[in-house]
């Protein structure tokens, strides 16, 4: 697979990587129960045909997604690279919490190298930019874990042009990880073309959003999800909006089908073909799934099947105005 200058940094990276969110199992922002063995198995695959780096965060299961992760690449020889985040805590009950204070970010940075099982982070990025008063204090803390060579380089995740800004001025920001997908696009107005300019490394979460186009999701299943699956609250996953978007998946899968791809795959082609995208994080729970995504990372859509999914997506804009009215 070919590899990405990543930002500022020394990085080259994949233009797909591994997303450890559902690996951490069962929690309040979870994605129901979670098989490790399985995890560990998507993570070797993931490696084996080529994905570069890991995305994971102390909060995903509660520290349980790093644990899984430090299982899966313990006695590698050549180590993907591993990406976590910091700022989001969670209390003797398991509540979660926000805090940017700098002894609560040196804790938590402790706290990921030991269950990382690793020495360096290559990339440590504040989770979440609340509270935003604190955002100079939480910013200039991974600052100073980066002189004390915990951390290689630093990010954000989350923040908006301002709140970057408001970063840069203490010290570069290497990466940014937003948001964006087919069903929300709204960083392309500001965010994507501050962070070109800027040569900030962007890496996009829930590409597929949150599973809804990988072509596997049906209202059935959506109706069957656990309570305990994050995603059963989400408005996208409920009507109006989960007809209107399982319309689009059929549009994906008869777009991928005259290329031997994969709804999912043409989905996260289609946030990789925005010249401020540096990759997108792809969250699998099995080795089956990510044989299933591998070949967005080669993929490229022509401007014609393009232009047929922002004209599908123009309709139904034009049919949900109505709806959003009432």
């Amino acid at each position: 697979m070919e590899t990405r200058q990543f930002g500022n940094t020394d990085l080259q990276i994949t233009p797909v990587g591994f997303g450890a969110w559902a690996i951490g199992g069962p929690w309040q922002f979870g994605w129901g129960p979670q098989d490790d063995d399985e995890s560990v198995a998507a993570i070797h695959r993931a490696v084996e045909l080529g994905i570069n780096w890991i995305d994971t965060a102390a909060i995903y299961g509660r520290g349980h997604s790093e644990e899984v992760v430090a299982r899966a690449l313990q006695g590698m020889s050549e180590r993907p690279y591993v990406f976590t985040k910091c700022s989001r805590v969670w209390d003797a009950d398991g509540n979660p919490d926000s805090n940017l204070k700098a002894a609560s970010i040196h804790r938590e940075c402790d706290a990921s190298l030991r269950r990382l099982r690793a020495d360096v982070i290559d990339l440590y990025q504040i989770h979440w930019p609340r509270p935003d008063e604190d955002v100079e204090e939480g910013w200039s803390t991974l600052t100073d874990l980066q002189k004390a060579g915990k951390v290689r380089w630093i990010g954000v995740s989350n923040f908006d042009v301002p709140q970057l800004q408001r970063a840069q001025a203490i010290a570069p920001v290497s990466s940014l990880q937003p948001p964006y997908s087919l069903l929300k696009q709204d960083t392309e107005t500001e965010i994507l073309p501050y962070c070109r300019e800027q040569n900030i490394g962007v890496i996009v979460y829930s590409p597929m959003q949150s599973g809804l186009l990988t072509g596997k999701m049906t209202q059935e299943r959506v109706e069957n999800f656990p309570e305990d699956d994050h995603r059963k609250r989400r408005p996208e996953f409920q009507e109006p909006d989960l007809s209107r978007n399982l319309e689009l998946v059929n549009l994906l899968r008869q777009i991928g089908e005259r290329q031997g791809r994969s709804p999912g795959e043409v989905a996260i082609a289609w946030t990789l073909r925005n010249p401020a995208v540096t990759g997108a994080i792809v969250g699998s729970r099995g080795p089956g799934q990510v044989d299933g995504i591998i070949g967005a990372g080669a993929f490229r859509l022509s401007d014609d099947e393009v232009a047929e999914i922002e004209a599908f997506q123009s309709r139904e804009g034009e049919m949900a105005a109505p709806l959003g009215n009432s």
